[in-house]
């Protein structure tokens, strides 16, 4: 495959296009999200083990999606069976699938501990004290009052959100063009890095679509008097989001690399989701 460079307007068409592509299977794809938020739930049982297995199955995760968004795009049905298709393929497809897994984990883990030194630990005693009904007001309020806490926010989230670069486009190119784990680390953050414009507009689209969907829900349910009935409404309206940027995310791939027989080009740009 060929790296090809998009303008940075197009980060907003790949968000468009994500709505457009839920909509038209939208059982589908929140059956496959089901299915993957199911297996967290089941491993999460497991201790100590069972968050690690998680996160090795989140490039998988993100590969499963952009197939599915392909087999919609040509009119096909989705299963979550999509989470099986990179390993019925060649052994060394699903291999790098493994390894990329692998990876990601140990290097959240690094972040994580990293973020850890930075902020003396002051995150972990934030997320300790929040649960707690009995911890007093003021004492949240003086573990916000940290100065650690927001130094440490801005390593946690600055690190993930360089974690992501390489591994955005690497499971599609192990799947997609046979490439390694190792050359598809690489070939996937050159990409972000030439269409960092695009990229750029796509992270600020989805971040004011969550805010701008809290607030308005926040307002609405202020206003009908049942503000803590918020909490509740929020699960469902943040997994219908996540879905959708899920299903989005084979778009940013279509557009970053040139289109071969393996992997058809993207849909026209919609004028309105």
């Amino acid at each position: 495959m060929q790296l090809q460079t998009v303008s940075a307007g197009h980060g907003a068409t790949w968000v468009r296009q994500g709505f457009r592509v839920f909509f038209k299977r939208p059982m589908a794809f929140t059956a496959l999200f089901a299915a993957f938020m199911f297996a967290v739930v089941v491993l999460a049982l497991l201790p100590v083990i069972g968050p690690l297995l998680v996160l090795v199955l989140l490039p998988l995760v993100t590969l499963a999606f952009m197939i599915a968004t392909q087999q919609v795009m040509a009119g096909q049905p989705v299963t979550p069976r999509v989470y099986a298709l990179p390993f019925q393929g060649p052994r060394r497809e699903a291999v790098a699938i493994l390894q990329l897994g692998l990876l990601y984990a140990a290097s959240t883990y690094a972040v994580l501990w990293l973020s850890d030194r930075v902020d003396g630990g002051a995150f972990d005693a934030l997320m300790d004290a929040l649960p707690a009904a009995q911890t007093a007001p003021e004492v949240v309020a003086a573990k916000l009052a940290d100065p650690r806490l927001l130094f440490g926010m801005l390593v946690r989230f600055g690190l993930a959100g360089l974690l992501s670069v390489p591994f955005w486009h690497a499971p599609a190119l192990v799947h997609w063009d046979t490439q390694g784990a190792a050359q598809s680390l690489f070939s996937s953050t050159l990409a972000c890095w030439r269409n960092r414009g695009a990229f750029t507009v796509y992270s600020l689209m989805w971040f004011a679509l969550v805010a701008g969907l809290g607030a308005f829900g926040s307002l609405v349910f202020g206003l009908l008097g049942a503000a803590k009935a918020f909490a509740a409404a929020a699960v469902p309206m943040s997994l219908f989001i996540t879905t959708v940027f899920y299903a989005s995310l084979y778009f940013t791939f279509a557009d970053s690399f040139t289109a071969n027989d393996a992997v058809p080009p993207p849909p026209a740009p919609p004028a309105s989701i």
